[in-house]
């Protein structure tokens, strides 16, 4: 098989980990020798409920029996869509009430640049240095970090970059401008939260100046970090917000949702402003639907805190310097990058999977799933101390 990986597959790096997948449930991923693993990536914060939920399980299973693909979105009155979509509405604030579903979180930045140029009549953008959106050439246009997109430009003009949490650069924010785009938390950039209501600010001085707030809620969202979304912490809501990843509880999805009036304005001037033919499948909205339903009627997005000071607690050794973010959307940062490799590739070897971060060369991402027991944290915390103490050893 991994021959045939190698040989088949486009690969996305030198060196993937290449872990042959047997099965997963719970907090753990097998491979095909049988040997588990103890989850702290969730597949890069996808998998809220970890793996083979049940009620995510039946809920497809259920979906997969009455019927899958049945038209392009938006044509037909599908259930699951129509359900996933009010229970998102039912979690936010009354300006974001009508939903656009997608396959993927970048699909969702995609819709929203285009309904903030829609909305406006502009189309300068302003996004943060150092931000990630996702993939596609829009998604890339509003990355902050030239080293990713120089080799694919030109991308999508007049975007200008600001650094995050600097408040001396909202005058950039202009008439000219239609949108600014920022992670609620910046996630490549090591799990950098807004300081000193920095998101409440970057909000005024968009209403200032007749410009949409989009608020990119893909990792940040879904309860990860103790809220339903990651913006309900930092006293703003934004005109726009984008989530995707644990939307689907291990399933591929995206939204962008904003309010109504502003959704209307992509039905027509041109009619099929924004379309997609697998955008809200209905067996991806069922996983959808049961994921925010476990999560909404269950105490996961509190607990989400309360394992948060577990980690910290637990989490600290000379080596480490900071942990950074929110809830279960953490990062550890080592004094030296050099040592970052070499701790993930052997908590692989112990059976503990944590990951890297895109742009911040001394992080250590720790994205468990929200259903991680305190007894999962103790054991994987104690495989990384133990690694940091053969560090100096």
């Amino acid at each position: 098989m991994i021959k045939d990986f190698y040989k088949y597959q486009a690969q996305t790096s030198p060196h993937p980990l290449a872990l042959e997948i047997k099965n997963a449930k719970g907090s753990y991923i097998y491979d095909t020798n049988n040997k588990k693993y103890l989850d702290f990536i969730a597949g890069v914060s996808a998998n809220t409920l970890g793996h083979q939920h049940p009620k995510i399980v039946n809920a497809v299973k259920k979906q997969v029996d009455t019927y899958m693909h049945v038209m392009v979105y938006g044509e037909f009155i599908q259930k699951p869509q129509v359900e996933l979509t009010k229970a998102l509405a039912k979690n936010l604030p009354e300006s974001l009430q009508s939903v656009y579903l997608t396959n993927s979180g970048t699909e969702a930045i995609e819709g929203a640049i285009k309904l903030a140029k829609r909305v406006t009549g502009k189309f300068e953008i302003i996004a943060a240095k150092n931000a990630y959106h996702g993939n596609t050439q829009g998604s890339m246009s509003v990355c902050g970090k030239e080293e990713q997109n120089q080799a694919f430009r030109p991308l999508i003009p007049g975007v200008k970059f600001i650094e995050f949490n600097n408040v001396s650069h909202l005058k950039k924010i202009t008439i000219k401008t239609a949108a600014v785009i920022l992670e609620t938390i910046q996630g490549g950039a090591g799990f950098i939260e807004p300081q000193n209501n920095y998101l409440k600010k970057v909000k005024d001085r968009c209403n200032e100046v007749g410009a949409l707030l989009i608020l990119d809620e893909i990792q940040s969202g879904i309860g990860r970090t103790g809220k339903f979304f990651g913006f309900e912490n930092y006293n703003v809501i934004p005109n726009i917000v984008v989530t995707g990843k644990g939307l689907g509880g291990g399933m591929p999805i995206g939204a962008f949702i904003s309010s109504f009036e502003n959704m209307s304005l992509l039905k027509e001037n041109p009619k099929l402003g924004h379309i997609t033919t697998f955008g809200g499948h209905p067996v991806i909205a069922a996983a959808g639907l049961a994921t925010i339903n476990e999560l909404t009627q269950s105490n996961l997005m509190e607990q989400s805190l309360t394992k948060e000071i577990l980690f910290r607690k637990l989490l600290v050794h000379d080596e480490i310097s900071e942990i950074r973010g929110k809830g279960l959307m953490l990062t550890i940062l080592l004094n030296d990058s050099d040592k970052v490799n070499q701790i993930i590739l052997e908590a692989l070897k112990k059976g503990l999977l944590l990951f890297w971060l895109l742009f911040e060369p001394k992080a250590i991402r720790i994205t468990p799933p929200l259903t991680i027991t305190e007894d999962e944290i103790h054991n994987g915390c104690k495989i990384i101390l133990k690694l940091l103490d053969q560090l100096n050893s």
